[in-house]
């Protein structure tokens, strides 16, 4: 991997895959780069992808917190002005989503469309109290039974239990978490504060945003809310949860090459 220092001082990690036009692809809150291996299976057959790890996660710095949104937004312009390229296509997963809206309000000529799937513009209530169990919990269970409970959020009942053998097998094989609990703590601390309502009505970038129905971990009403904010977007509602870019992967894939080109 390569990476770029950020004024702050925190490296940052980046990779790229595929030949075209820049897509950057921004992940949620605890995951890095290689969970959008799936993804770029597909997308790199049209797009230059650029994938990155944010703070606190793979192997970017993981410097004290609370991190925020416009922080790592911050960290994402470095990437893609490191990476010298004209306007960028971005996909926010998540956290990634909120990022991504940060990007294109701090950054606007870096961005020339964006993704936003399973986001939100601002959190309710009960999503801040989901996110903030999760954040209490990861210094309290074991690596193995803090994945079955991330895993009990963010698939649909069916889709889970389709993939209920494999979720099991992952889990049981997993001896260490990706990130320390401070820095899932930083990035949980960004999520719970990212509220961005006041600044998206001007926002002029095209942005689809994809929402699952059965999302628990953000409840599909944020996901109408935040394109309900941006003049012009288009929605596209799946029958998943918070991972329905995976629960219909191939759907996904081809409605964000269709879109972003």
């Amino acid at each position: 991997m390569r990476d770029v220092v950020t004024t702050d001082g925190t490296r940052i990690a980046w990779e790229e895959q595929g030949a075209g036009r820049t897509l950057l692809l921004i992940m949620g809150v605890g995951a890095d780069h290689t969970v959008w291996a799936q993804h770029v299976a597909h997308l790199k057959r049209s797009f230059r992808c650029v994938l990155l790890d944010n703070r606190g996660t793979g192997a970017s710095d993981a410097p004290a917190g609370p991190y925020s949104t416009a922080q790592m937004a911050d960290d994402a312009a470095a990437v893609l002005r490191a990476v010298g390229s004209e306007p960028a296509k971005v996909i926010g997963i998540s956290m990634g989503g909120a990022i991504a809206q940060q990007l294109a309000l701090r950054h606007r000529e870096l961005v020339d469309r964006m993704v936003l799937t399973a986001s939100w513009a601002r959190m309710n209530p009960m999503s801040e109290d989901v996110f903030s169990e999760l954040r209490d919990l990861r210094f309290l269970l074991s690596p193995g039974a803090f994945q079955r409970r991330l895993q009990l959020l963010i698939w649909s009942p069916p889709a889970y239990a389709e993939r209920s053998g494999k979720l099991r097998a992952e889990r049981d094989e997993l001896v260490d978490e990706p990130m320390t609990a401070s820095a899932f703590a930083a990035q949980v601390d960004a999520c719970v504060d990212h509220d961005v309502c006041a600044a998206l009505p001007g926002l002029d970038v095209p942005v689809l945003v994809t929402c699952g129905e059965h999302d628990v971990f953000t409840p599909i009403a944020a996901g109408l809310e935040l394109a309900g904010l941006i003049t012009g977007s288009a929605v596209e509602r799946f029958a998943g949860g918070h991972a329905h870019h995976w629960e219909e992967l191939n759907r996904y894939n081809l409605l964000c090459e269709e879109f972003l080109q």
